[in-house]
């Protein structure tokens, strides 16, 4: 009897637990959805979680933004251009070449620069048409400039020169900065540019001439007169389509004008003797400098008769040889209808760096004439081409000359463009 009672005491116990929560059924369910609830509060701290973490990053975006948007207030973007001297030996170019980093370009250099320094956002680094970045000449690869003109917007923080620079290598330099007009351009609004070229003098030696006595070489007054008269042909405004690739003798923009071409008196150095030619033009194509250059000398050798030089200008195609790149320097940009039209104004400084000309000058004797000078003693470059000078044919035919063209059309397959040397 005393045991029954226990077992009827928890049968009530159970029939009160059942009616409280139902009926078994619902006991049950409420019994297989506990595993559930644990699942879902997971899942609500989770997210959570992310939530808040997502407010996190969201602060962080925001005060970034708040700081960029104090920075700008501090240093609002401003119109200006930038004197850019440089060595181009090790470099392919002045003009950046959209994903191929293995073709390093000043320009590559410079963005970086700009970007470290705190001078233009990071997010613009890949797209610099945000910062209205325009070059002025578009140098080739080895080509150096002392006089180079980039156009863009800049945020002008304390000291811009001395922070862009401090980014830069010892052969790269800004040298100047100027504010501009809003709309300037630094290709466009370009009336002319001023190149030289250093070269050793034994390059207007006979073809007979011993280059293995290339020290000994000196360039006599009357080979420098010929030379002169060479140079003065180009004077004008003639058909260059000879003078560089992809351009048909039909082409309008085949056509240029050249105000000045001629080479100064020899000098010494390093025991052996160079000189500089000058030449200045309302513009250049892609190779131009070097071909008229490359023509000159075959003329000069020997190797070509002076009436190739007009004949190049006509419709036929001719064989023209194009000298190294090592040593064409863009001297000088001049802006003479912008310092007419603005400078005078009272708001805009005119375009020309007289101030900056010890500068310029210390630049060039420092990277860019040593360069040119130990890169000639050590490779040779000069003497090297000119033993090609032999392989051209002159009085080629257009079909004579197609697999020459062929060969140079894809060593410019990545310069294509209308762009200068």
């Amino acid at each position: 009897m005393f045991k029954i009672r226990p077992l009827l005491s928890a049968l009530g116990n159970t029939r009160l637990t059942l009616e409280r929560h139902g009926g078994p059924r619902k006991l049950l369910c409420r019994m297989s959805e506990a595993p559930r609830d644990e699942e879902t509060a997971k899942l609500l701290k989770r997210a959570n979680e992310e939530n808040e973490e997502s407010a996190e990053k969201a602060t962080k975006k925001l005060k970034a933004e708040g700081q960029l948007a104090d920075d700008e207030k501090k240093y609002p973007k401003k119109k200006v251009v930038l004197l850019v001297a440089y060595s181009g030996k090790g470099y392919y170019g002045m003009q950046r070449n959209s994903g191929t980093s293995q073709f390093r370009t000043i320009e590559d250099e410079l963005v970086t620069a700009l970007i470290k320094s705190g001078c233009i956002p990071e997010n613009h680094g890949d797209e610099m048409k945000k910062m209205s970045f325009q070059r002025c000449a578009r140098t080739d690869k080895g080509v150096s400039a002392a006089g180079q003109v980039v156009s863009l917007k800049l945020r002008l923080i304390e000291d811009t020169i001395e922070k862009i620079n401090e980014h830069l290598p010892q052969q790269i330099r800004v040298l100047g900065l100027k504010r501009v007009t809003q709309g300037f351009n630094s290709k466009n609004n370009c009336d002319a540019r001023t190149y030289a070229y250093m070269l050793p003098t034994v390059a207007f030696s006979s073809k007979d001439y011993d280059t293995a006595a290339t020290a000994a070489f000196r360039l006599e007054p009357e080979t420098l007169q010929k030379v002169n008269s060479l140079f003065s042909l180009y004077k004008g405004t003639h058909n260059f389509h000879n003078f560089t690739s992809q351009k048909a003798p039909s082409d309008p923009s085949a056509r240029r004008y050249i105000t000045e071409m001629l080479c100064g008196e020899p000098f010494m150095n390093s025991d052996m003797q160079f000189a500089v030619i000058t030449v200045r033009g309302q513009s250049f194509m892609l190779h131009q400098i070097r071909k008229m250059i490359g023509l000159v000398i075959a003329v000069a050798k020997g190797y070509a008769k002076e009436e190739v030089i007009e004949r190049s200008w006509g419709q036929d195609k001719v064989d023209i040889p194009k000298a190294p790149g090592l040593g064409l320097v863009l001297e000088r940009v001049h802006f003479d209808r912008y310092n007419k039209r603005f400078g005078g104004d009272g708001l805009h400084e005119r375009l020309d760096w007289d101030l900056e000309e010890e500068a310029i000058k210390s630049f060039k004797e420092a990277h860019i004439y040593p360069t040119i000078v130990l890169t000639e003693r050590e490779e040779g470059s000069m003497v090297s081409w000119m033993s090609t000078l032999p392989i051209h044919d002159f009085e080629a035919t257009a079909t004579a000359t197609e697999s020459q063209d062929d060969k140079e059309q894809k060593q410019d397959n990545a310069d294509l463009g209308n762009d200068s040397d």
